[in-house]
This record gives C-alpha cells, sequence and structure tokens, in this order.
C-alpha cells in the first residue's frame, strides 16, 4: 500500500469481530497486571486519571433509549420528529448527535410521554 492511499474501517458494535482460539487463549492467559502493563506502554492510547475520565459526557444512546419504549425507528423517528436517516446515522455510529439532539434524547429517555405530547401539541398547532 502506498503512503497516499486511505482505507476505511467501520465498526460494528453489534456484532464485535470473532477471535481465532489462538488470540483467545493468549488473551485468556493475561493476568490484570500484565493487561494494566500493556495498555501502560501504549504511547497511542494512554491511561486515563480518574480527572481526565470524568471530564468525558457519555453520549445518549439512542438505538438502548428506542429498544426501551419498544419502538421501531420509524415509528421513534416520526414521534419524536427525528428524521430516519438522522436516527439510523446515530444508531449505527456513522454520526454522532450534536449537543442540542443529545439533550433531546436524554429528555425522551427521562420522560418520553411528555415530549410525545408536547410535539403533538405543536404539531397540531402548526398544522391547525
Amino acid at each position: 500500500m502506498s503512503g497516499n492511499t486511505t482505507t476505511k474501517t467501520v465498526a460494528n458494535f453489534d456484532k464485535p469481530p470473532r477471535l481465532s482460539k489462538a488470540e483467545k487463549a493468549r488473551l485468556d492467559g493475561l493476568t490484570d497486571d500484565a493487561i494494566a502493563r500493556a495498555a501502560g506502554d501504549d504511547v497511542d492510547n494512554p491511561v486515563l486519571t480518574q480527572a481526565e475520565l470524568a471530564e468525558f459526557e457519555p453520549v445518549a444512546d439512542a438505538k438502548r433509549i428506542r429498544r426501551a419504549l419498544n419502538l421501531t425507528q420509524e415509528a421513534f423517528a416520526q414521534t419524536f420528529h427525528i428524521p430516519i436517516g438522522t436516527l439510523r446515522d446515530w444508531e449505527q455510529h456513522r454520526a454522532e448527535p450534536d449537543q442540542a439532539a443529545r439533550n433531546l434524547l436524554k429528555v425522551i429517555a427521562a420522560a418520553p410521554d411528555t415530549v410525545k405530547d408536547a410535539l403533538s401539541e405543536f404539531r397540531e398547532r402548526v398544522e391547525g
């Protein structure tokens, strides 16, 4: 491969890669100390301090929220006024929700009926 070649790797979080028997045996044989040492030696992936970890804000998981509500992608998108393509991109990790969308997902997770009612009332006022 030349130095000018770019490749794209897509991670499928629903289907992690399968390990060979040899890879599984090697990993199963590692102690916690060996794992910590290997992680500490990785200059591209330094171990984070508790303070650094605390700075991370978890991203609202649209798929988990939708499944908890027992809704299809189509129903979730229609109910909460989210374009279906956008929802699919979030769920398949092709795109991350921006701050406003993350806030909407958090509110949907906390009070889905309230959000649904508010959006229905808004739609009725706009259309009616």
